[in-house]
């Protein structure tokens, strides 16, 4: 089989090579606790876009740090909705929540559908700014010379939580019965989401993004996706003398370091030619999930579509209907 990175054998039993910092926990309990004194102030707007079978809703609140963050909401059309199941999707790097019309399969088993737009990025997010630094481009490190406490990805991660919430709150979702679902950023932020939301019970991520940065940047992959970590060397450190410091800091967003926190279900679907999301990246985020865990692994597939993978999710999803 051709291969890009480690054996398959090693791959299995690689565990990141991008340090954790060691007040991480406490990082992430402070960033809660920031959290948690966020008021939602949530807003919904009836869309444009309607059909007979579904309501639909341009959502909004607000994220840290006072941005105020879009989602578009979908739920089944009843005049005497019972909680049902719910769906969080997330954005692939740079993009949006996408359009209406993709998700209307999920409403029609009966979920209720969350798809947030990143702030930054392609959607009607806000992004606040207010760091200093390279904004030309990059969101990975995006205030990393500001403090971790104002990495531009920690908000994003916070954003997830904060949609969560939301929806297990709405009377007509069963907060006992919530997935996120992603692929590349969503899938890195699938994973977040239920690491920072214990409450969410099932999990579809693919090919995850934001996850063992050192590893992407020793495999000389630091392009497409992951340029930005070259550029901030070039740009800001072109001696290396704050590579350490530099990725420790990013270990804070490290989707690795939080999955270990997952209660719920997971099912990953896993490319070994990715040359975007190497598949030692990946592995390095699915060996540390504690929970129950599946994955398909897909050894001729780079960072695109993985036939039939979509279908198995909806069968693990519709489990719980």
């Amino acid at each position: 089989m051709p291969k890009i990175d480690m054996p398959l054998e090693q791959l299995k039993e690689y565990y990141g090579t991008n340090p954790k910092p060691r007040d991480y926990d406490a990082y992430w309990n402070a960033a809660i606790k920031e959290l948690d004194s966020t008021q939602p102030q949530v807003e919904l707007v009836a869309s444009n876009f309607q059909v007979p079978s579904a309501e639909c809703f341009d959502l909004y609140f607000t994220g840290v740090r006072g941005a105020r963050i879009h989602a578009k909401y979908l739920r089944p059309k009843s005049e005497n909705p019972i909680p049902h199941p719910a769906v969080l999707f997330f954005h692939g790097y740079t993009g949006n929540a996408g359009d209406w019309s993709d998700k209307l399969n999920y409403v029609s088993l009966g979920f209720s559908v969350f798809a947030m737009d990143c702030r930054g990025q392609g959607g009607l997010s806000e992004d606040v700014g207010g760091v200093v630094g390279n904004t030309h481009r990059g969101h990975i490190i995006r205030g990393i010379d500001a403090g971790a406490e104002h990495l531009l990805f920690r908000h994003i991660f916070l954003d997830t939580v904060q949609l969560a919430r939301i929806a297990m709150a709405f009377p007509e979702v069963d907060a006992t019965k919530v997935a996120t679902y992603g692929a590349s950023q969503g899938g890195g932020l699938a994973l977040v989401c239920a690491a920072l939301e214990p409450r969410i019970q099932r999990v579809v991520s693919i090919f995850p993004f934001l996850s063992d940065y050192q590893r992407t940047w020793e495999m000389d992959l630091a392009v497409n996706a992951y340029e930005e970590l070259r550029t901030y060397f070039r740009l800001f450190d072109p001696l290396h003398q704050r590579e350490r410091e530099t990725f420790e800091k990013l270990g804070y967003i490290d989707v690795q370091h939080l999955v270990e926190r997952i209660q719920g279900q997971v099912l990953m679907g896993i490319s070994l030619m990715d040359q975007i999301c190497p598949p030692s990246t990946q592995f390095a985020a699915y060996n540390k999930i504690q929970s129950y865990k599946q994955s398909l692994i897909y050894p001729d597939y780079g960072h695109e579509g993985l036939p039939g993978f979509h279908d198995e999710a909806m069968i693990f999803l519709t489990k719980m209907l």
